[in-house]
């Protein structure tokens, strides 16, 4: 299944909205992102803050905390499938102020809630609940962000568009890695504790009212308008290829999770590194994963999807493990360590920046943000929402220190063979 022939030719009916909906679509995205860019850094205070009761171990906590971090990540499917359909029958403009809404509302209230020691065992209840409202809204995000911008990107340019939605990603997640390192620095360990933690996640409301303000301003695309009413695909088609998206991204859901997320409580429980350290780490990652974006998906509108995503499938296959064994070698030097996260997240960026692009042009107008946004929420809440807790419980059961990379590399290979079956041709 692949999009209209036509559907080009309706991009350039734009009349320069073109960088007013990249804005309006990327921008739900980096809030999205930074929520879980903070809870990943702060994942451990978190686990002693919602997740521990008295004579509760700390790996079990952070077992638990990861737990609710999956769940918000097994409602975003049934978010893409609710709000997708709203979005392919009622438009996407509508759609996307309504996530912005939940999605900004419930990370400002996880910054206001009562830890254990204050609501008990009503604190990690509350908590996961808020992060099933996040899964929601962040179902919907995807699909209409990305369906927004490819629809509304001039011609030739769909992976360029398309791989702002990855960027946001990685500019939320540096931002949130960004925060808690300067709160790192300038708090005691105890204040970040106490009520440092809560910071990063009351900004949101800010940033919130400042994306609705640019979705209120957002006109419906052109594409949607022309051709939103016609004749659906059957579905067993639209189930097909939403199987094959997802495994053609399941590589870059795990992997991305795993260096630019999971990192920095991985270093911390089982590496021994101190919360800065681990910090500096996962910041380089995301930067190195910045950086090769927009590139990537430049080059995949004049090369095609396949042979750039590919490539990174199969670096991060070869490479996890040295990887990890370079960042346990306590023979290494600091500057290399970090140029091995630095490329580690680099790599990463291979896939992330045609993804999106690749995965509109697997669906046409009708089911595309049901279609795309499915794939992604499904191949995210097996691969990406789970990575914290089964790198976490295996590597507490094995005692191995390369669990993550054998799970990249695993998933990463899959994703290989899947990407081989798509077709070569340029961007459309």
């Amino acid at each position: 299944m692949s999009a209209p022939a036509h559907d080009s030719d309706l991009r350039a009916l734009r009349s320069g909205d073109s960088r007013g909906a990249l804005f309006a679509g990327s921008v739900g995205n980096f809030i999205e992102w930074y929520e879980f860019g903070v809870y990943g850094c702060f994942a451990t205070i978190i686990a002693a803050r919602f997740f521990t009761p008295e004579g509760g171990g700390e790996a079990e906590a952070l077992v638990k905390t990861y737990a609710s971090f999956g769940l918000a990540f097994f409602f975003r499917p049934v978010g893409a499938a609710l709000f997708g359909r709203l979005a392919d029958r009622v438009g996407r403009r509508p759609v996307l102020i309504t996530v912005i809404v939940l999605m900004s509302a419930a990370t400002t209230l996880i910054g206001a809630l009562p830890t254990y020691a204050t609501a008990g065992a009503l604190a990690p209840w509350l908590l996961t609940l808020l992060r099933a409202v996040q899964g929601l809204s962040a179902g919907g995000e995807f699909g209409g962000a990305v369906s927004v911008m490819t629809e509304s990107a001039p011609p030739g340019r769909r992976g360029l568009y398309g791989a702002w939605q990855s960027f946001t990603v990685a500019l939320g997640l540096l931002g949130g890695a960004g925060v808690a390192a300067l709160l790192a620095t300038v708090l005691s360990e105890a204040q970040l504790g106490d009520w440092g933690w809560r910071l990063p996640f009351l900004l949101t409301l800010p940033l919130g009212l400042g994306a609705l303000w640019l979705r209120l301003r957002l006109d419906e695309t052109p594409s949607f308008a022309h051709e939103h009413a016609r004749e659906r695909p059957p579905a067993r088609e639209v189930v097909r290829a939403i199987a094959l998206g997802a495994g053609r991204i399941m590589g870059w859901s795990a992997a991305g999770y795993t260096f630019l997320v999971v990192l920095p409580a991985y270093l911390q429980s089982t590496l021994g590194t101190t919360f800065r350290e681990a910090l500096l780490a996962t910041v380089l990652a995301n930067l190195g994963f910045a950086a090769t974006i927009l590139p990537a998906g430049l080059l995949s509108d004049r090369i095609g999807r396949r042979p750039v995503m590919l490539a990174g499938a199969v670096l991060v296959t070869v490479l996890s493990i040295p990887l990890l064994d370079l960042l346990q070698n306590s023979g290494t030097s600091n500057a290399v360590k970090g140029l091995a996260v630095l490329s580690a997240g680099a790599v990463v960026g291979l896939m992330a920046g045609p993804g999106p692009a690749m995965l509109a042009e697997m669906f046409p107008t009708s089911v595309r943000c049901t279609g795309l946004g499915l794939a992604y929420a499904l191949s995210n809440a097996v691969f990406s929402g789970c990575a914290g807790l089964i790198i976490t419980e295996t590597a507490e059961r094995t005692g191995s220190v390369h669990i993550p990379g054998y799970y990249a590399a695993a998933t990463c290979a899959v994703s290989a063979l899947a990407l081989a079956t798509l077709r070569t041709e340029k961007g459309r």
